[in-house]
């Protein structure tokens, strides 16, 4: 490395130790990469999928079968009954207002979970002052159970509410968005799904499933959840699809979101694929692997701070539930530091400075270290944060662990070069 990056002898020695330490969790990272790589090989397999499916539809997309096979294959990776998965969906956030207008009606209520849900999301909701074309501009309700004390669902006052008051919906955040919350495993989801159930059996449980794909060899629709969504430039499009996102689920609640997508009576069956099947598809089928890449990535961040003296969330050796690391480094200037350094390590835009601005969707600025072939994709190395207390930066991705690696280490390196890191 040192032939190719200016890197601090003491950092690289650091660099091995952090190595080093990560060895067993590697080990297990990889084991659920192969599970499921050979989960999604086998749903290429058993759909049949061919070259005829990536090609090309236009104009309003009847019969596009590589677009209707994908959904199939999608949906069997997830383990679910069906899926909706488009490039046309423009974001997460849009995904989940896809899902959300798509099942709740007028008077209805949802309950979040998980407390405050992620920034962006607030506009769709309605909620601290946010109404035009929001849920609550159409009659929908919202509440939230607050977080306990450590961060976690809070079961009881959760099980309390179901037991006053039907909700139409409950919803799950999986990743903690930029709070310090632990993010949730798909076991964990499970037992918020079999409460929600056995109380109140006909509400639904819908999970954003955003930066948890692949992360554990099951989805939460594998322990009920009713319907899940994510976006195509995290981790399911394995940093090659250009845009989209998906919704998997019931099938008939896949129906209704599909009607929300396009408009009622058509749904689904309209939509050119525009050429983009083809990425899709390889999005879908790198995406285990490289999603395991983003991981080693995450927890050998988490060491290698643990080992400048920095607090990281998760600990390199934790169980995972998505492709995030919180690493807290305690004041504005470390950030911009940590964050320009990143930047110096990406294969696009390496020669930019990111500067903190008043990003859409957030209350404080956002600073970025984002050099992407896609733009805003957070399955490559990236690293952001609002300019906040605890002044954290929540880094996720890589397309590779080599290159994560240097760019963790010029993030580190950048902190050095001014003053902040003493070795």
């Amino acid at each position: 490395m040192k032939e190719f990056f200016k890197i601090e002898p003491k950092l690289l020695e650091l660099d091995i130790r952090a190595r080093e330490m990560c060895k067993d969790t590697f080990a297990e990272i990889d084991r659920i990469s192969m599970h499921n790589q050979h989960k999604v090989l086998s749903a290429f397999i058993n759909n049949k999928v061919s070259e005829a499916d990536l090609g090309i539809s236009t104009g309003y997309g009847y019969g596009d079968r590589g677009r209707d096979n994908l959904e199939k294959v999608f949906a069997e990776c997830m383990g679910a009954e069906d899926s909706l998965i488009r490039h046309n969906f423009v974001s997460g956030t849009h995904t989940l207002a896809v899902m959300l207008f798509g099942v709740l009606r007028p008077n209805d209520t949802m309950l979040c979970l998980t407390g405050r849900p992620y920034d962006t999301l607030i506009g769709v909701l309605g909620i601290d002052g946010h109404s035009d074309g929001s849920l609550k501009d159409f009659g929908v309700n919202y509440e939230e159970v607050a977080l306990n004390d450590e961060g976690r669902p809070n079961l009881d006052e959760i099980k309390s509410r179901l037991k006053n008051k039907f909700y139409k919906v409950a919803y799950i955040q999986r990743s903690r968005g930029y709070s310090l919350r632990p993010s949730l495993t798909v076991e964990e989801i499970g037992v918020l799904v079999k409460a929600v159930k056995e109380i109140s059996p006909d509400t639904l449980v819908l999970v954003d499933n955003c930066y948890g794909e692949f992360v554990d060899t099951i989805e939460p629709t594998s322990v009920g959840a009713d319907l899940i969504a994510g976006s195509l430039i995290k981790n399911p499009g394995g940093g090659i699809a250009p845009t989209g996102g998906y919704i998997a689920g019931r099938a008939d609640l896949i129906e209704k979101c599909a009607y929300r997508l396009t408009c009622a009576g058509v749904g689904r069956e309209v939509g050119a694929s525009l050429g983009h099947n083809r990425e899709l598809y390889m999005g879908l089928f790198a995406a285990p692997h490289t999603v395991g890449e983003a991981l080693k990535t995450a927890t050998y961040a988490g060491a290698l701070f643990e080992l400048l003296g920095y607090e990281s969330t998760p600990k390199y050796d934790a169980k995972r539930a998505d492709i995030i690391e919180s690493v807290l480094l305690g004041s504005s200037e470390a950030l911009i530091a940590f964050c320009q350094g990143m930047q110096k390590g990406a294969p696009v835009d390496s020669f930019v400075t990111p500067e903190p601005w008043d990003m859409p969707g957030y209350d404080d600025p956002v600073i970025m270290a984002a050099g992407a072939f896609t733009l805003g994709a957070s399955i490559e190395l990236s690293a952001d944060a609002p300019l906040r207390e605890p002044f954290a930066a929540w880094l996720q991705g890589g397309l590779n662990f080599a290159s994560g690696q240097a760019g963790v280490l010029l993030g580190a390196q950048s902190m050095i070069d001014k003053g902040i890191i003493k070795l």
